[in-house]
Parts: C-alpha cells; sequence; structure tokens
C-alpha cells in the first residue's frame, strides 16, 4: 500500500492544484473554450491514467472537467496522485 503524503510533499504539487477540505484527495478544476476541447482533454486524461493505472474522480459539465485524485486503498493523497497530477498538468 503507497504511504499517505504529509504537508510538506503536497508543496510540490503542480499550479493550481489544491488538496481537498478533508485532505483524502487532490483537486483542480479546468475550463476550456468548448465542450470538444474539454472532452478531448478527458480523453487524454484517461488514456494517461490506463498508462499509469491510477484513475481519477471526475466530472464534466459541458467546457468544465473536475477532477479529483486519491489512493484509495491507502485513503488519502500519495506520491502515485502527485505524480498523476503533474502529467495531467502538461497535457493542457
Amino acid at each position: 500500500m503507497p504511504k499517505l503524503l504529509g504537508p510538506d510533499a503536497l508543496k510540490t504539487l503542480p499550479a493550481n492544484w489544491h488538496l481537498r477540505r478533508d485532505r483524502k484527495a487532490i483537486v483542480q478544476d479546468f475550463t476550456f473554450k468548448t465542450f470538444a476541447e474539454a472532452f478531448s482533454f478527458m480523453t487524454r486524461v484517461a488514456l494517461l491514467a490506463e498508462k499509469v493505472d491510477h484513475h481519477p474522480d471526475w466530472s464534466n459539465s459541458y467546457n468544465k472537467v473536475s477532477i479529483s485524485l486519491s489512493s484509495h486503498d491507502s485513503g488519502g493523497v500519495t506520491q502515485k496522485d502527485v505524480m498523476l497530477a503533474t502529467a495531467i498538468s502538461t497535457l493542457i
């Protein structure tokens, strides 16, 4: 089981990612010009997540995508979440 990260480790999060209020996930909201751009982004994230076998909790409403990353088996945020957040941030 991956080790939970402490507050200092979370300081390395990519821009605009933040710790959810309950401290069990890191989250970011993304806004695009169109639904097609949002859906294209989600497709790229899905392929990335499948490749690293670590899948986000997310939602989409028209041009907005909300992503939450947590290592459910560990009960919170681990290095896998930070690594995926970093990779997702490069897709923008």
